[in-house]
């Protein structure tokens, strides 16, 4: 019962408050969500479903929308207008229309440690996204990024890795 309450205050009140109500809206996300962590950042209008999981000193900016079975690690930031799919409609039978498929089970993405991710980013259903990935406005991710990547495009490309050695990198290259 309560954490419908503060679902419904945090989608029509609290979520379009001045930016000066951000303890407010952090406050509330802690209610309502699966479990949240201290010292979180949460932007106005938000939209973040129950069962997600955010940890400690993450930022989520204006806009952003998290669906049902996230997970988001400690110390992310993340820009405005990232939106998150977990979940995608059945296309496989070309017998009945699409719309009457149905959906495809949910695949959760999971955000790892340290994770940049910038301005209108689009997270597709199943991604992990490594510690300390960075992912470039208005990318497409798709696939798994690996840690201390850079990713940028769409679709979604790595095109160098955060500070490691060749020796890593030639590592994490033959991983992929």
């Amino acid at each position: 019962m309560f954490k419908k309450f503060y679902c419904f205050l945090f989608h029509r009140i609290i979520n379009k408050t001045p930016e000066s109500f951000r303890k407010l809206r952090s406050w509330c996300v802690k209610k309502f969500i699966l479990s949240s962590g201290k010292n979180l950042n949460i932007g106005r209008k938000c939209k973040i479903h129950k069962n997600t999981i955010i940890l400690d000193n993450s930022g989520i900016g204006y806009g952003c929308e998290i669906p049902n079975g996230v997970k988001i690690g400690k110390n992310v930031t993340m820009g405005p207008n990232v939106i998150m799919f977990t979940q995608n409609h059945n296309t496989s039978n070309i017998e009945v229309p699409m719309r009457l498929q149905g959906m495809r089970e949910l695949l959760p993405i999971i955000i790892e440690d340290d994770v940049w991710i910038g301005a209108r980013v689009c997270i597709l259903p199943g991604v992990k996204i490594g510690k300390g990935a960075v992912i470039g406005a208005c990318a497409v991710v798709s696939k798994n990024v690996p840690d201390y990547a850079v990713l940028v495009g769409n679709p979604g490309k790595i095109v160098k890795y955060r500070n490691l050695t060749n020796e890593v990198i030639m590592d994490a290259k033959m991983e992929n």
